[in-house]
């Protein structure tokens, strides 16, 4: 899509031509900012358009090894909060909760919270509302979210197609697609199932958010810290404007979400 174009670069090894190095001094340490809290509550209405039939869903806390089946039931008490302070969506805020709390219970020294997704998802997509798309209760955007192709043009790296078009619906070039901009390569390797139920779609929100929390997490990042977290988002998207603007991003919403603590 033109518009993705202008928002952000797609994500890791897939967008821009090889960057010009510049140096960039370590970002302060990110503002503390309130905990996740999962809350047993158990009702989930199926979103129009897919089969209408209330479910209850047993929700899981975030433990070693599990995932919460409903993202967008154990945190929707923490995200209504915290969207009011921040402005980031609502739904949003639940998959990155969810990211938050798995890796916390999984990968402890990585230290990734909230804020750093949110920074991401900003800067990538608008929280999966970029051209006017709105997130469906489900974690789908109202209309997948599709790249341009990566076909060298407009300094996008050259990368053929490498799933069969089946993520972008292009069998000779590759798209970075969903709200976190993966490219499809780069998605078969850091897929990830936030609900438990077998199903890895990049288009998912709550997918989505998991998987960048681990990718930002690999080679032992711990992102408490200034210099690893710069190494990560650059592990991200290798520019340094691209690295100012997820910082200027998450620095914001800590700072806003803090009125909450």
């Amino acid at each position: 899509m033109a518009g993705l174009a202008g928002v952000a670069a797609p994500l890791p090894d897939a967008g821009l031509a090889a960057p010009t190095r510049v140096v960039m001094a370590a970002p302060a340490a990110l503002p503390d900012v309130p905990e996740p809290a999962a809350q047993p509550a158990a009702e989930a209405v199926q979103p129009a358009g897919r089969p209408s039939q209330a479910v209850t869903i047993p929700v899981q806390i975030p433990a070693l090894g599990a995932h919460p089946h409903a993202p967008q039931v154990a945190f929707a008490a923490w995200a209504t909060r915290v969207s009011r302070a921040t402005g980031i969506p609502q739904r949003a805020l639940e998959a990155y909760a969810n990211a938050h709390a798995v890796m916390a219970a999984t990968h402890p020294s990585c230290h990734i919270t909230w804020v750093t997704l949110a920074g991401v998802a900003e800067v990538e997509s608008q929280h999966g509302t970029i051209g006017g798309r709105t997130l469906l209760p489900d974690g789908w955007p109202s209309a997948p979210i599709i790249g341009p192709a990566l076909d060298g043009a407009n300094t996008n790296r050259v990368i053929a197609d490498t799933d069969g078009g089946l993520l972008d619906g292009d069998k000779v070039w590759d798209h970075a697609v969903g709200p976190f901009q993966f490219i499809p390569s780069t998605w078969a390797k850091w897929r990830a199932d936030a609900h438990g139920d077998g199903m890895t779609d990049p288009q998912n929100i709550d997918n989505a958010a998991l998987a960048a929390a681990q990718y930002l997490c690999a080679d032992n990042h711990n992102l408490a810290t200034g210099d690893d977290w710069l190494r990560a988002i650059l592990s991200y998207n290798s520019s340094i404007d691209y690295a100012r603007l997820v910082y200027g991003f998450a620095q914001g919403y800590a700072r806003s979400a803090q009125s909450l603590t």
